[in-house]
């Protein structure tokens, strides 16, 4: 029996276990999206591409019967899983992007145990150009444990994750990947969080979120030392007045990488930048158009790259099972495995679909 077929029947198992003692929603969805690069000739020469095609299983519920508790998982399969097979723990193009089970204290306290969201500032609205320089701080899904609660016009978040991925040595994030060494080189591992919300008036909120864990060393020490570490801070806003929202955050990150990986690259072992993103977008029915802009700024020493940009205006249009998106991207710069800032232009436009069942 294939890895593939074992984590189907995994989780379809658990949809007839869980039906028996409480209440499990199993639903399926299917995207994909059509792509084109400009600066690509041979993607522009054949019109651009078909790509990223993906299904999508979510388990979601909870066991009255047995307490307070909730459980949920996505498990996705194809090109379109935003997962990385060099880098994953399945080897291949599947992965289980979310799977936690939690226990309820009370209507407005929660504690969560698997992989879940790491609540660390916010998420684009935009859906094929991904977090663009938000770059390894965006969507984070991450192994651990995290308790959530709220109360009166204070939220809050604290949780320790124990690694970014299933497995000893995957390093992929899902929608996240590349941006926390590989494999063959580090790894996140042993981080702490904290975030903090304060609605400081009605659909207004400041926020700050904080950071800072061990990098584990991978690139061929048998010992796999944790001799690096990171640490990353960010002050947010998220709001609505009527139809219009918007978002703003400054990030500010360091990473000391590991000796041994060090040593054997060459490379500069303290990294450090700033990160700046904004976003704003307008509701209109099933309409919502959005613009989310992001900049990077390299304080790392022998850097000597200029300040990078990334826009992604777009839209999308919600027609019932699904949606559909239009969205261009041009950014000037990127951020790598390392965090290390760098320039290169790249342009793309996607057109994507998806329909939940």
């Amino acid at each position: 029996m294939t890895k593939l077929k074992q984590a189907l029947l995994m989780l379809l198992g658990g949809v007839t276990a869980g039906a028996v003692h409480g209440e499990t929603q199993l639903s399926a969805g299917v995207w994909g999206t059509y792509q084109y690069l400009p600066d690509d000739k041979a993607n522009s020469n054949s019109g651009g591409e078909f790509t990223g095609e993906a299904l999508i299983l979510y388990l979601d519920g909870h066991a009255e019967s047995e307490g307070r508790w909730l459980y949920s998982a996505e498990f996705r399969v194809g090109p379109g899983s935003f997962t990385d097979t060099a880098n994953n723990s399945t080897g291949d193009q599947y992965t289980l992007h979310k799977a936690w089970v939690g226990w309820q204290f009370n209507d407005s306290n929660t504690l969560r145990v698997g992989k879940s969201q790491v609540p660390f500032g916010w998420k684009t609205s935009n859906f094929w150009p991904g977090d663009i320089l938000l770059a390894g701080y965006g969507d984070q899904m991450d192994v651990g444990l995290k308790l959530s609660g709220e109360h009166a016009k204070l939220g809050y978040d604290l949780a320790y994750y124990h690694a970014d991925d299933w497995g000893d040595s995957s390093t992929d994030t899902v929608d996240d990947n590349g941006h926390w060494g590989s494999s063959v080189t580090y790894r996140k591992v042993q981080t702490l969080v904290g975030n903090a919300t304060w609605e400081v008036a009605t659909d207004h909120k400041l926020g700050v979120s904080v950071q800072s864990g061990g990098l584990q060393d991978l690139s061929g020490n048998p010992d796999r030392p944790v001799s690096g570490d990171h640490q990353a801070a960010v002050l947010y806003y998220e709001g609505s007045v009527g139809n219009f929202f918007s978002k703003a955050s400054w990030i500010t990150q360091e990473r000391d990488l590991p000796d041994e990986y060090g040593v054997q690259t060459g490379l500069q072992t303290n990294v450090k930048n700033q990160r700046f993103a904004a976003e704003v977008g307008y509701n209109s029915g099933p309409w919502s158009f959005y613009l989310d802009a992001s900049a990077a700024r390299p304080q790392t020493t022998g850097n000597n790259a200029d300040d990078v940009v990334a826009v992604a205006p777009g839209m999308s249009y919600n027609y019932g099972p699904g949606w559909i998106y239009l969205e261009y991207l041009n950014q000037d710069g990127y951020v790598d495995r390392n965090g290390w800032v760098g320039e290169g232009d790249f342009e793309a436009v996607y057109l994507s679909l998806d329909f939940y069942l």
